[in-house]
């Protein structure tokens, strides 16, 4: 009883805690249950654990780097030049441009395509436009292999990216075609451009971006590091340097961006989450969770999209759900069909939730109510939870 008392207590003050500091939520989810559940020594030592893991070191530090990677593009204007020289039509530029700047682990980033939506987006009702900011923004959060959610959730579950990266691709398309079908169809495709086409301004801050991923696969290729971590931190500090290059910047812009991105508070979250995580795995509830009958698509569909939900958030459903799988199932590794069904169920919940920064800064940058913003994401949301439905019923029941 009393572990189910300390986890349910954790899991509420994660919740809670999670939408003002997702970081705080989870050292205090943690320092709660392993308090409650083992002795301040037996506590110690799972902290210990986890500061002195390479691996987790090694990801904490590539999230901060990124982040760091996303300020110095923005703040030098770069990005601002690969989506103005993308010469497509109106339809593929509104879903592009807030998907490249969602590449970016920003504060507030929402802000920053916003006017773009607003500039493209035409006579659509604000309401569409952000939908579209949000849904567009986030969207290639299911398929980025150097975005912080997917890396830390993938880690979490005990699987590669690039391994869930084949299986998450056709729920990626899926989301493509409902935000086409529901929300672009509505305007026009014809764009105008103020400015002549700039190959360097298209290619070079894309070169940056696409640098680590590609520096990270065949560094992965071509040698076997003990820490499979580390060829991603190479490939994301490659990214650095070619940012700081292209940008120009010096030890005065590079304070200016550090003071902005505060890159620690992204190293922060990894070591919080992997710190519940170790708490969790020895505090005896994955025994007593793995003890319960309920079906597998109840956690990876309904509670995994609920939780992002609530939450607003990622990263702090991932923590809850993939652990409850393994414990439920008795597994080392989730497998890669559940870990894309649990993934994409949370995304849902996490684009329509009020609670969500990126949602409410849209509705009000668009002069539009939450009414109207959920009016306009059901749709799209139903159908994706269907989806989700779905394959939980084929795959995994």
């Amino acid at each position: 009883m009393l572990t189910w008392i300390s986890l349910g207590i954790s899991l509420l003050l994660l919740l809670i805690i999670s939408q003002k500091d997702l970081a705080l939520g989870m050292f205090t989810a943690a320092v709660v249950m392993g308090l409650t559940t083992m002795s301040w020594r037996a506590f110690l030592v799972q902290v210990g654990v986890t500061f002195s893991d390479p691996s987790v070191l090694s990801l904490a530090g590539l999230v901060a780097i990124i982040a760091m990677v996303g300020g110095i593009l923005e703040e030098s204007g770069e990005m601002e030049n690969l989506v103005s020289n993308m010469r497509i039509g109106k339809r593929p530029f509104l879903a592009s441009s807030p998907a490249l700047l969602g590449m970016l682990p920003m504060p507030g980033g929402a802000l920053l395509s916003a006017p773009m939506v607003e500039s493209s987006g035409g006579s659509l009702a604000g309401s569409t436009k952000a939908v579209i900011n949000v849904w567009f923004r986030h969207i290639l959060f299911l398929i980025y292999p150097l975005g912080p959610a997917l890396i830390a959730s993938a880690k979490i579950a005990g699987l590669s990216v690039y391994d869930t990266i084949p299986y998450l691709a056709p729920l990626f398309l899926i989301s493509v075609l409902l935000g086409y079908f529901f929300l672009l169809r509505e305007t026009s495709t014809q764009m105008e451009y103020s400015d002549d086409f700039s190959a360097r301004g298209l290619l070079i801050p894309l070169g940056v971006i696409l640098l680590a991923p590609i520096a990270d696969i065949v560094l992965k290729s071509v040698f076997s590091f003990s820490v499979p971590e580390y060829t991603t931190l190479i490939g994301v500090s490659l990214s650095f340097v070619a940012a700081l290059f292209v940008s120009g910047y010096g030890l005065s812009e590079l304070r200016q961006v550090t003071k902005k991105m505060e890159p620690w508070g992204f190293a922060l979250i990894v070591l919080g989450m992997f710190t519940f995580l170790n708490v969790f795995q020895n505090s005896g509830a994955p025994e007593a969770i793995g003890s319960l009958a309920f079906p597998l698509p109840v956690l990876v569909v309904v509670i995994a999209f609920l939780l992002g939900l609530v939450t607003g958030r990622i990263q702090a459903p991932a923590s809850i759900v993939f652990p409850i799988f393994l414990a439920r199932q008795g597994v080392g590794t989730v497998p890669v069909m559940a870990f894309a069904v649990a993934y994409f169920s949370i995304f849902v919940g996490y684009a329509i939730s009020p609670i969500h920064p990126c949602v409410s800064v849209s509705v009000e940058f668009f002069e539009t109510s939450i009414g109207d913003y959920v009016k306009k994401i059901a749709p799209p949301a139903v159908v994706s939870m269907l989806v989700a439905g779905l394959l939980s019923i084929f795959f995994l029941s």
